[in-house]
């Protein structure tokens, strides 16, 4: 079935997926505002949390941000599930870092402190440890993470460390038990609801279906409107109901998406939620 979609719409490679490069993204003000602080944060070396809801393209931001460093002096640590325990975390950033993970908790804290210790003094690289879903974290996590940024007394610090997670993520920062976690924030961004206004939800659809071959007017202005309402304007939502209209076109032998194509889509979803 992809490969007919693909050839009925002449596309190059599938819209509307995860691996359109960097340079290719769209960047939606609120995007970029992202951008820039997250790149703020790692030449600042800090600990940042950066929160919004499921789809509103935090991980892309990372992605963007992290692009064009320096492989030979960073060293990008990315956790995408942190439900692996305190001893997860440590031994995720040993491997990392070309160790094998000591057995006993004990002696697997100053094993990670000495590795970034070395990458940092010995190697001149800078490791950036980013955490994703980290509202699903345990406060024994979270204090695991306090005490990585306090490294030699709080001198110049070996890392960034980057905790991305939904809105509940910042509820739980300010409980009072992680007052001292909420003091070494130096970065807090949320990124807005909606993450993309209608008119950058069209830039949005155009510029995947651009990298995928088509710069032609594929998708009306009425099925954006329609999208991006039914979406909230989150990114990943007007992926998945892009991609449903696109077959609904297909299935229905047009040749350009339009509104009913889109109210179509949006119907499946619903019809699918109720499953």
């Amino acid at each position: 079935m992809i490969e007919n979609l693909q050839a009925h719409w002449g596309f190059t490679v599938m819209p509307f997926g995860p691996a359109i490069p960097v340079p290719g993204l769209f960047g939606s003000a609120a995007h970029k505002e992202a951008v820039a602080r997250l790149r703020w944060l790692i030449s600042a070396r800090g600990l940042g949390v950066l929160t919004g809801e499921v789809g509103s393209g935090k991980t892309v931001a990372l992605r963007a941000a992290a692009d064009g460093l320096d492989a030979s002096r960073h060293t990008l640590i990315y956790l995408p599930n942190p439900q692996v325990g305190v001893r997860g975390i440590h031994g995720a950033v040993a491997v990392a870092l070309g160790q094998v993970p000591r057995f006993h908790h004990a002696t697997l804290i100053p094993q990670v402190e000495a590795a970034l210790a070395a990458e940092a003094d010995e190697k001149n690289r800078h490791v950036i440890l980013a955490i994703d879903e980290s509202h699903l974290m345990s406060g024994g996590q979270l204090e695991a993470v306090r005490m990585l940024t306090s490294h030699d007394l709080d001198s110049r610090s070996p890392l960034t460390i980057l905790l991305i997670g939904q809105p509940t993520l910042r509820r739980r920062l300010r409980v009072g038990d992680m007052a001292a976690l909420q003091q070494r924030v130096a970065l807090r961004y949320h990124i807005p609801a909606p993450p993309l206004t209608p008119a950058e939800a069209s830039g949005y659809i155009r510029r995947h279906l651009e990298h995928a071959g088509r710069s032609d007017q594929l998708v009306s202005h009425d099925p954006d409107r329609v999208i991006h309402g039914h979406a909230r304007g989150l990114p990943r939502a007007i992926n998945r109901l892009a991609i449903t209209a696109l077959l609904a076109a297909y299935t229905a032998s047009k040749t350009i998406v339009d509104e009913s194509s889109a109210r179509t889509a949006i119907s499946e979803e619903a019809a699918a939620a109720t499953d």
